[in-house]
């Protein structure tokens, strides 16, 4: 948990998505889910709110983010408070902008979806990758595309991991945030980082201040 205040370029990660939130201008309420003290403390500090402390079973590292946004929404229900839009902003996602917020509310307005998130695509063509085997060797993932120009495959997409708009009372009823009507935002490779690893850290740095 930690990593969502280890300082990014001098200020906690975090603050990066609770200044966007705040700055958008869109949120009646601005807060911050967590099951840690020293994160509520410092998420506090940066102007959100802290209305629970998340339970410790919706607070490993293999709980799905789709958990933690109906517990959040079932807690603010039985405080007799319902949203017609909720949006899921994830706690390290620095290179989040006002611009896409807005888009994505309007997005999931215009179209009635259940959910808008942000995706981008993947850098190489997925249809042409490869796995290592048990002996050691290459193998393709999909062999039929052995032949197939790079030019001639579809684009795919992965999730950005930014945020996530969802139309609460359609979500209250599935719990899903991949739904079939889901619709993107789409954004450049270039406003995208993954942050697990210290690579990955040293990367969206880099990439912040080449951005900034």
């Amino acid at each position: 948990p930690d990593k969502n205040i280890r300082p990014f370029l001098g200020k906690p990660v975090i603050q990066y998505s609770i200044d966007a939130a705040i700055k958008s201008g869109l949120f009646s309420k601005v807060i911050v889910s967590t099951d840690s003290e020293d994160i509520a403390k410092i998420a506090i500090e940066c102007g959100a709110e802290v209305p629970f402390i998340r339970p410790h079973d919706l607070s490993d590292d293999v709980t799905p983010v789709r958990d933690v946004v109906h517990h959040a929404l079932k807690y603010f229900q039985q405080e007799n408070i319902s949203y017609e839009y909720a949006c899921c902003i994830l706690a390290t996602a620095p290179f989040i902008r006002v611009e896409d917020l807005k888009k994505g509310l309007h997005i999931i307005k215009e179209k009635k979806a259940t959910s808008v998130f942000t995706v981008t695509t993947y850098a190489f063509p997925i249809f042409r990758a490869l796995k290592i085997s048990k002996n050691n060797q290459l193998e393709m993932f999909w062999p039929e595309h052995k032949l197939t120009r790079s030019n001639d495959l579809p684009e795919a997409y992965h999730d950005a991991g930014q945020f996530y708009w969802l139309d609460t009372t359609k979500f209250l009823k599935t719990s899903e945030i991949f739904t079939s009507d889901a619709v993107p935002v789409i954004l450049p490779r270039f406003m995208v980082q993954d942050i697990d690893t210290e690579e990955d850290w040293e990367i969206a740095e880099k990439m912040y201040r080449a951005n900034d």
